[in-house]
């Protein structure tokens, strides 16, 4: 199967998905509107609607470049065989350090998911996909980490996989309540000393 390659967008565009996607992680998708990015970037909703017609078509954008981002970099990644497990965890946990060290941004998909049913159909099925390759990804991560000798794990990898997602996910949204870091910092030491336990 082949895949179109990636639309070429003008400055003007790449802004407004830059300002979208950081209102989104900070506002929610439901909290902003075109007016928003007009003010912020000095242009007129015309030219909001010429280059994303609708927000929903802005809103799949916006995460559509979120998701290759994050993608390409975790298969990059996961190529690499002289990787450590650990490492490859590390890397995956960055972005999540990265917003926990923000007043209150977190993940986008994870923004989005708080108001799921708020959201368009595109956007729900595309939020979806992200957590599902998301957990596919951290499955295949904690497998190699097990056969290596690096990780022991207390059940299938696949469930584990979601546990170490939705801990992420999670101590995301309880820092942007509580403005301490210190929450998803805990998470990650505890779940990487219970990953290596008896590892080595």
């Amino acid at each position: 199967m082949t895949t179109a390659a990636p639309k070429q967008r003008s400055r003007t565009a790449e802004q407004i998905l830059d300002l979208a996607e950081m209102l989104i992680q900070t506002r929610g998708y439901s909290a902003f509107s075109y007016q928003d990015i007009s003010d912020a970037l000095g242009i007129t909703k015309a030219s909001i609607h010429y280059h994303f017609a609708s927000k929903t078509e802005l809103g799949m954008a916006v995460v559509d470049r979120y998701v290759d981002r994050f993608g390409d970099a975790l298969t990059a990644i996961a190529q690499d065989q002289s990787q450590p497990a650990m490492a490859m965890l590390d890397f995956y946990i960055e972005p999540y350090l990265g917003y926990a060290n923000t007043p209150d941004q977190v993940c986008l998909c994870g923004a989005l998911a708080g108001e799921i049913l708020a959201l368009p159909p595109e956007l729900r099925s595309r939020v979806d996909r992200f957590f599902r390759a998301h957990q596919t990804w951290l499955t295949g991560i904690l497998k190699r980490g097990v056969a290596r000798g690096e990780f022991r794990i207390p059940a299938p990898a696949s469930k584990v996989a979601r546990l170490v997602f939705g801990a992420l996910q999670g101590a995301l949204l309880v820092k942007r309540t509580t403005g301490d870091p210190s929450q998803l910092r805990d998470v990650v030491t505890v779940m990487k000393l219970q990953l290596a336990a008896g590892s080595t």
